[in-house]
């Protein structure tokens, strides 16, 4: 007697809504740890910072955070300063959200600003403005026959 094929579930094609809700979570709890908490760091000092997105692993037990800083200037040196003080900011946040674990921060500078700035420019650029422009009127079509 033949058994019929195990049928597998495809894998998953991006991160699973769990955690999603996760890492919105960990987002909003750091929005206001990076708002309420005074971090004693110079290149800090007076700095305002944006969480874009924070990742989660499929454990829940790491946490991949893009940030900005205002106006993207010392984007690296901004980085660099919250990953050395990762541990004040991870207390901070266990406090904070109702996880098993506090994951494991890693700050990363989002370059989807910075990218999409470059991209205004070169669309901006004549050269590339030229083959966006329709040489005839929109609707129109010719019989190529």
């Amino acid at each position: 007697m033949s058994r019929p094929p195990i049928r597998s579930r495809p894998a998953p094609k991006g991160p699973s809504q769990r955690q999603l809700r996760a890492g919105e979570l960990v987002r909003h709890a750091l929005v206001d740890i990076f708002r309420e908490e005074e971090i004693n760091d110079p290149v800090l000092k007076g700095v305002s910072v944006t969480v874009t997105e924070v990742r989660m692993g499929p454990d829940l037990r790491h946490a991949m955070v893009f940030v900005e800083p205002l106006g993207g200037e010392n984007a690296d040196d901004v980085v660099k300063a919250l990953n050395r003080h990762v541990k004040f900011i991870r207390g901070h946040l266990g406090r904070m959200v109702d996880l098993r674990f506090t994951p494991d921060l890693h700050f990363r500078h989002d370059e989807t600003f910075s990218e999409a700035a470059r991209m205004a420019r070169l669309f901006d650029d004549p050269k590339v403005r030229q083959d966006l422009t329709p040489d005839e009127p929109s609707g129109s079509w010719k019989d190529e026959d």
